[in-house]
């Protein structure tokens, strides 16, 4: 007969010898079964003893096993003549490719994140890349990682806007966080963001900076899809903090912010694709009084340096 027992998830990792973290990871990786009841992660006391039968047949056999790495690259051919590949997952960009289409400027969108933004602009499937990454050992945005990323190609960073970057705390901010050095604290856990992402490098570069080992930090292996989902996470109880903008802070109802610094988000775009008609347009769009006026109804961001050249590389 089976049983049915329900186990906690400090239960389950007291059992395993493991941290709370390695059992989300398990879990997240589709290898240790769980249900939920609430907000609440709950297992079976079969679950674990399957757990660990496989882990010990794994142990004494294993076989090796193929795998595929696919590209992350949404956009498999380069962009056409006269068309435009706007990268980023802001929406200003959308507002933007509006903009140039009225201009009768082919313009297309695809939403990877600035690590990946950059890389696809290397190889030239798109021609503009948002991007608002923050290099803790030089203390700047963007422009290390187009250097590193982009070397040897002449390279235009644009402006887009600044915005505030903090925690995402429950309201009234029960763990008294203050921030960067509560991620030393044992009893603060966090939810993360996919490599490449600008919290995650933002997150990355901090711990580094402070000498603090990933691994020892709870929830780190847990990656949500985007700010908002993270929101909603953290406003439910699911972890204490997470790395957000404030203005996706002001959309959920439980949730306070903490802000850390002022991120910068430019464009990255190639110098040569700049000097074709479509950059041409594409400069005219982003200092236009048209632009301007549509980006009134995105609140929270500083649109003083817009459309202005930053860098040139």
């Amino acid at each position: 007969m089976s049983n049915s027992r329900s186990l906690s998830t400090q239960e389950v990792a007291e059992l395993l010898h493991v941290s709370r973290s390695t059992i989300y990871e398990l879990i997240r990786r589709g290898e240790l079964h769980s249900y939920r009841i609430g907000r609440k992660v709950r297992f079976t006391q079969d679950d674990v003893d399957a757990y660990i039968a496989r882990a010990r047949h794994e142990q004494k056999v294993r076989r090796v096993q193929r795998s595929e790495v696919q590209s992350t690259l949404l956009h498999p051919e380069p962009p056409k003549n006269g068309r435009l590949i706007l990268s980023g997952q802001d929406v200003l960009l959308d507002l933007l490719a509006n903009q140039l289409a009225k201009r009768e400027v082919g313009a297309e969108r695809c939403y990877l994140n600035s690590f990946e933004g950059l890389l696809s602009l290397y190889q030239g499937r798109v021609n503009a890349a948002a991007c608002h990454l923050y290099d803790a050992e030089e203390d700047a945005f963007n422009v290390p990682f187009v250097k590193k990323l982009l070397p040897g190609i002449p390279v235009v960073l644009v402006n887009l806007s600044y915005r505030s970057v903090g925690f995402y705390v429950a309201a009234g901010n029960p763990k008294g966080i203050e921030g960067w050095e509560d991620l030393k604290r044992t009893d603060v856990s966090i939810l993360n963001r996919a490599p490449g992402s600008s919290p995650r490098i933002l997150l990355d570069g901090q711990l580094r900076r402070m000498g603090v080992d990933a691994r020892a930090l709870s929830g780190y292996e847990i990656e949500m899809k985007n700010h908002l989902t993270m929101a909603a996470a953290i406003a439910a109880g699911e972890a204490d903090l997470a790395i957000g903008t404030e203005r996706i802070s002001t959309q959920i109802e439980g949730l306070d912010f903490i802000e850390l610094m002022t991120e910068r988000l430019d464009l990255a775009i190639r110098r040569q694709d700049l000097e074709t008609p479509a950059g041409e347009q594409l400069m005219e769009a982003l200092n236009s009084k048209g632009f301007r006026t549509e980006l009134r109804g995105v609140s929270g961001n500083d649109y003083r340096d817009l459309g202005k050249i930053l860098w040139e590389g």
